[in-house]
């Protein structure tokens, strides 16, 4: 029954018109991001790369500077050698192809979104699942801690570590923000957990003699699947935007390219008032448009797993 209970509310959910838009433009991303370097010749820094003969030395090669959308351009390399390139989304103003940024970008900003989402909703329904159900003692002390958590500014937070760090790479940037993304998951999984704990499905295992992690792990969490699939939506909505926000002030990867890094070298050499759009709207749309499919898929799982809501 508990299979095809998921399997309905699967096909509710790919019925729902907010959910599959949502799902059709980050799946749409996530494809991009994913074969979008089959279609160029540069490198994830921008640059082309060829291999000196006889060696195993490779040199990079720059295209024209703020060259617009759509440009082909015949590229002199290091041995003399003439490449025609075509910049789909033209170059910086250090001569790098923006689209090969922005496809590597994309990739980075995602697997950062991820890795912190995973991070944050593990530590935060372990938290909360145990604050919950064990109670007294226990759940007083941790309650304290996340209370403390949430009163100092995530942002304050997410500044002081990575401007402590000389070198950032993606991995890192994503642990800073799951790190400091988790307390509201403990407090809501919590709530929950405390209403399930005295069901009578739980008692029961209590009476045959599961252990505490085997009931919260194989009976509480079951029930809470749904709830907190959502929790790890609005996890990875709220991971690319703080990413974003370190990059766009500076903080950002230092051993990767992503689409707040763009963002900000296209402000610092004043793209805006040089009108090279073709250098900040691209960046700046693709994380519009994630963050706005997030808000769909969760707006339409809301109406598929909440039956007040739901529309058959």
């Amino acid at each position: 029954m508990a299979r095809e209970s998921k399997l309905y509310k699967f096909k509710l959910a790919m019925r729902n018109n907010k959910f599959r838009f949502g799902f059709g433009v980050l799946l749409f991303f996530v494809v991009f991001a994913i074969i979008g370097p089959l279609f160029t010749v540069f490198s994830s820094d921008g640059l082309y790369y060829e291999t000196i003969p006889g060696t195993n030395i490779t040199v990079a090669t720059y295209s024209t500077k703020t060259l617009p959308p759509m440009t082909r351009e015949v590229l002199t390399t290091y041995t003399g050698r003439q490449v025609e390139v075509l910049h789909i989304l033209g170059t910086d103003k250090l001569g790098k192809d923006l689209y090969a940024l922005l496809v590597y970008g994309l990739r980075t900003s995602l697997w950062i979104a991820v890795l912190a989402a995973v991070i944050g909703t593990i530590l935060g329904i372990t938290i909360g699942f145990i604050a919950g159900y064990k109670g007294g003692l226990t759940d007083e002390l941790l309650m304290m801690f996340v209370n403390i958590m949430l009163v100092i500014p995530s942002i304050v937070l997410l500044i002081l570590v990575a401007a402590y760090l000389e070198a950032r790479s993606p991995e890192v940037q994503a642990v800073i923000i799951g790190l400091t993304g988790w307390p509201w998951v403990a407090r809501a999984v919590r709530s929950q957990t405390l209403s399930l704990k005295n069901r009578e499905f739980v008692n029961l295992a209590r009476i045959v003699g599961l252990s505490d992690l085997r009931i919260i792990f194989e009976e509480i969490m079951p029930n809470m699947i749904s709830y907190i699939f959502m929790v790890g939506i609005l996890q990875f909505s709220g991971a690319i935007l703080a990413s974003a926000t370190l990059d766009f002030i500076g903080l950002g990867p230092t051993t990767a390219v992503s689409l707040g890094t763009i963002l900000q070298k296209a402000i610092a050499h004043n793209a805006l008032q040089f009108g090279w759009w073709w250098w900040f709207i691209p960046p700046g749309l693709i994380i519009t448009l994630i963050i706005t499919a997030l808000f769909f898929i969760n707006l339409g799982m809301e109406e598929v797993f909440n039956p007040r809501l739901r529309r058959e």
